[in-house]
């Protein structure tokens, strides 16, 4: 899934492809060669198109694709399948809220807000499989983002929601102070293990959740900044998760720079987010140039189906996460330099976007193909001018 489907059979292959399913398409541009930068106008263009399939493909229940396991991801537990569907149910909304407002998106909007403040939650029915902690952590970003939304301010599903959420949250902060979605022996409700860029992807909504009238233990914030902190590595990477002793093994190791390029945006932007000064306007344009420097580690793995078979052990779900992240860095630049910037990371956004208006970097299951699409759209809309003021709910 986004961000980390850990284990997947070691023989597993793509599935096979049929050209009339439009989900399946090859991108032209990928085909006839991708520009060194594009505009704003074709940022417009490709998040209509992701925006109007991500509508068509919406379930009458508010919610998109199924619970169904698939072939491609045996061996793990059935909660999943539905842990991963409501992750990207979350990251759908926050697309949804950040495009212009139409009749049929704001249907679309509030009938996926619905589902995700009400659906049943996944349950935990493995030890090492902890995969509704992903669910908990995408959950709880989506319901922030929603009640910072003059729409959806005063909605008291999403509001005790975003609570149950964070119940999870906070039972399942690991000792070391991060979060992650599988678990070490021996297993018990608090795991032993957590990851850098799932502990950073939550910071900043956990510490915005009191302007939305949540509350949130101050400690468990500080204790995952300390993590999250204690994971940076000379050289601008952030490690996978924390040692004693950082793990560099050989010169493909996964914490070099090169194993980092989602990690490193993700965790430069939640630490400044969270005001640590250490993360210097310098800081961050390193490591966006070091992502643009290294992308094609980022390209060779897309659409791969097997997890961490890249180079420096990179997965294909770190392909729309690192970019959205790095839109999210970029952002945090002076105004006089984003631009720039922004028009570098679109081509590497629309060269994957399908003729449906879809995207995808991993498998071709719908909740990686929904998740991929809504990345598309935050990333290429972070580069585009203020919305004006949303409608009242």
């Amino acid at each position: 899934m986004i961000g980390g489907i850990a284990v997947v059979l070691a023989a597993a292959v793509a599935p096979p492809q049929s050209p009339s399913d439009p989900v399946l398409e090859a991108p032209a541009d990928e085909q006839e060669g991708v520009p060194l930068v594009m505009s704003r106008e074709d940022a417009t263009l490709a998040i209509e198109g992701a925006l109007d399939y991500l509508i068509e493909r919406q379930n009458d229940d508010g919610s998109w694709g199924d619970d169904a396991p698939t072939l491609m991801e045996l061996g793990f537990a059935l909660n999943s399948f539905r842990a991963w569907r409501m992750a990207t149910q979350g990251i759908v909304c926050m697309a949804l809220l950040a495009g212009p407002e139409t009749p049929d998106r704001r249907e679309t909007l509030d009938a996926a807000a619905h589902w995700l403040a009400t659906a049943e939650i996944p349950a935990r029915d493995s030890d090492w499989d902890i995969d509704y902690v992903w669910t908990a952590l995408y959950g709880f970003v989506g319901c922030v983002h929603l009640l910072e939304d003059p729409r959806f301010a005063d909605d008291e599903d999403v509001r005790r929601r975003a609570n149950e959420f964070f119940a999870i949250l906070e039972s399942h902060q690991a000792a070391s102070g991060g979060w992650a979605y599988y678990d070490d022996p021996p297993f018990n409700v608090q795991p032993t293990w957590a990851t850098s860029f799932c502990t950073a992807l939550v910071l900043p909504a956990l510490d915005r959740a009191d302007g939305v009238g949540l509350e949130v233990d101050e400690s468990i914030v500080q204790r995952a900044t300390r993590y999250l902190e204690l994971c940076v590595v000379p050289g601008g990477a952030y490690s996978y998760d924390l040692s004693p002793v950082t793990r560099i093994r050989g010169v493909e190791s996964i914490n070099l720079i090169e194993g980092s390029l989602g990690r490193t945006q993700v965790g430069n932007w939640a630490r400044r987010e969270l005001g640590d000064r250490r993360v210097t306007d310098e800081v961050v344009r390193e490591g966006l140039d070091a992502f643009f420097r290294e992308h094609g580690y980022l390209d060779h793995v897309r659409l791969r189906p097997i997890p961490h078979e890249g180079f420096h052990a990179n997965a294909g779900y770190f392909y729309f996460f690192a970019h959205y992240y790095a839109a999210k860095a970029i952002s945090l630049l002076p105004e006089d330099e984003r631009a720039d910037y922004h028009a570098r990371l679109r081509p590497h956004l629309i060269k994957t976007q399908r003729e449906s208006g879809a995207s995808s970097d991993f498998l071709d299951t719908e909740y990686l193909v929904n998740a991929s699409t809504a990345f598309l759209v935050l990333a290429l809309n972070e580069g585009l001018p203020s919305r004006e003021p949303k409608g009242e709910r």
